[in-house]
């Protein structure tokens, strides 16, 4: 066996993967819009980090415009996102934001309407452990919605 020839195979083999396993670590890049006192879009954006995403936070005086553009307007919650080209409205858990991304559907993203008690931001120790049966819902790009995952 020829080990100098087989090293410098394994170097090759090595370089060559190094980019592609690097790619695959990168955490994935989620923009959130919130106002500057919100607590529970803190706590939500906390959750999104605390799942491996890598969030940037922008406070704004009203989400409305931006809820809107994104074809959120009729699922409103206290937050939007954007990640990978898809609108995350609201209290969406991180393990959802996952399974969009890797199922990639046709549509403008998912929502958690209004602040379902539980979810994630919704669920610290100011809530007592209460939650509200509710449904994760995929929006599609007319603006109808089917759910995605349920809570109960």
């Amino acid at each position: 066996m020829n080990v100098p020839r087989l090293t410098r195979r394994l170097a090759l083999a090595a370089a060559l993967c190094l980019p592609a396993l690097a790619a695959a670590q990168a955490p994935t890049r989620v923009e959130v819009w919130k106002t500057p006192t919100c607590g529970c879009c803190e706590d939500w954006i906390q959750h999104m980090r605390d799942n491996g995403f890598a969030v940037t936070a922008h406070d704004v005086q009203d989400t409305g415009p931006i809820r809107r553009n994104a074809g959120m307007a009729d699922y409103g919650s206290c937050h939007t996102a954007a990640v990978e080209g898809y609108a995350i409205e609201g209290h969406v858990p991180a393990s959802d934001v996952r399974r969009l991304l890797l199922e990639k559907p046709d549509a403008a993203g998912l929502a958690a309407p209004g602040m379902p008690l539980g979810s994630p931001g919704m669920d610290g120790p100011e809530y007592g452990g209460r939650k509200t049966p509710h449904d994760v819902v995929l929006v599609d790009k007319r603006g109808g919605a089917q759910v995605f995952q349920s809570y109960r």
